[in-house]
């Protein structure tokens, strides 16, 4: 919004100034204040709001330490991440970026999701909230947004080579040409619509998701990649979305990871969206990606801004408005910048958390159908409160649990260079 009007200003009156907004790490840098400014003021009222409107967390005896006295602190506070990444996104970013609109649509629905969640939770005092099915069709749904998206729109494109977008039958939808030394135009790049991600690691190798149905023959892998492409993206958006839903369980556990995590993909769509830096680390130049920087600056600071009142003791939880929100927001950002693959390693907490469920329900049930009695891998799950029933105190679980998102965050940003 006001990226159009300050270009309308700088272009008809030369207005001063008004050409600083042509410039991500300008709109970048306002957009992360603006976010600030809106979570931590505007987030006091919205909280008040809450608490008179008596939208208090009801707490179940699991024999925590310090549960009893969480019971009745506001929650559905997912809300104020939203406003504070949706409001300076409308105001600084160009909104007719295909990333930033997708990005709008999966903030929004899975932020609808999540409320509704907790509308049940909290009005209709059914514990069990949004049932399952109905959760996971809308995550379902905004994979097949994203994906689809992904693999028809024109403005979300890869930049290569003439020779390698020719001999692996990519669609061209732009030509970057350049004056040669005797004068004459020729073709350099081109930008195409390819289902292609990069692979951590691995120098010069990416995967290419129509590969995977070669056995079909090239043409016809082409056609059908998206029965590869589209499951792919829907597990991600799915399981990145419940396994922060999982780790929301803790003061400021999921917010602060979440935080951490928006600085890392921050770098890769920085990086990523220009040509020089894309080259140099040898990772795909994703053209027009560079307004993801002003989304992800928008993300950070809505966190920041979040733990401000999140942080223990907790002000307000974030709720499923929140928690689903974040998950499926960091899962979209990793596919949109061809960097899901690297997803196990930035969100490992997120990961462990839904494997110790997982284990600890897997064995339960094995246990107590060969011995009759269920039998425990951990104390309790998910592997926070594991911690917890150990007498280990709250805030220095949830402090060691950001160490660990961090050096995880440094590991990831170290396989650019690797690569």
């Amino acid at each position: 919004m006001l990226y159009s009007l300050f270009t309308y200003l700088d272009e008809a009156y030369n207005l001063p100034g008004a050409g600083l907004f042509h410039f991500i790490s300008f709109r970048a840098s306002v957009t992360m204040i603006l976010s600030l400014i809106i979570s931590i003021t505007f987030g006091d009222k919205i909280i008040a709001k809450l608490r008179r409107m008596q939208i208090g967390e009801t707490v179940r005896e699991l024999g925590l330490q310090g549960q009893k006295e969480k019971e009745g602190t506001p929650t559905m506070g997912g809300i104020i991440i939203i406003l504070a990444i949706l409001v300076p996104v409308l105001l600084m970013a160009r909104l007719d970026n295909t990333y930033i609109l997708l990005m709008i649509v999966v903030t929004t629905w899975l932020g609808v999701i999540g409320f509704i969640d907790d509308y049940i939770k909290v009005f209709r005092k059914n514990k069990k909230g949004l049932s399952g099915k109905f959760k996971l069709l809308g995550q379902v749904v905004l994979g097949l947004i994203v994906g689809l998206t992904m693999l028809n729109s024109n403005h979300i494109v890869v930049s290569m080579k003439p020779a390698v977008a020719a001999r692996e039958h990519y669609e061209v939808v732009k030509e970057i040409k350049t004056k040669a030394k005797s004068g004459h135009e020729e073709v350099t790049s081109v930008w195409v619509k390819a289902p292609v991600t990069n692979v951590p690691f691995l120098k010069s190798y990416d995967i290419d998701y129509a590969k995977i149905l070669g056995f079909v023959g090239e043409p016809k892998a082409r056609s059908l990649v998206w029965l590869v492409f589209i499951p792919i993206v829907i597990f991600i958006v799915t399981g990145v979305s419940n396994s922060a839903n999982l780790t929301d369980g803790l003061d400021g556990l999921a917010t602060g990871l979440s935080a951490i995590m928006a600085i890392v993909l921050g770098i890769f769509a920085y990086v990523a969206s220009n040509k020089i830096a894309a080259d140099y680390l040898n990772i795909l130049y994703l053209p027009g990606s560079s307004e993801l920087v002003i989304y992800i600056a928008a993300l950070f600071g809505a966190t920041i801004g979040f733990l401000w009142h999140n942080s223990y003791p907790a002000s307000v939880f974030m709720g499923d408005t929140g928690s689903l929100m974040l998950g499926g927001v960091i899962a979209s950002l990793a596919i949109l910048l061809r960097k899901e693959l690297l997803l196990p390693i930035l969100s490992g907490v997120f990961m462990v958390e839904t494997l110790s469920v997982m284990i600890q329900v897997t064995y339960f049930k094995y246990t107590k159908r060969k011995y009759g009695e269920g039998r425990r891998v951990f104390k309790m799950s998910p592997l926070h409160h594991h911690y917890q029933k150990l007498g280990m105190p709250e805030m220095k679980i949830a402090t060691r649990f950001w160490i660990v998102g961090i050096l995880l965050a440094i590991v990831t940003i170290i396989t650019l260079k690797i690569r």
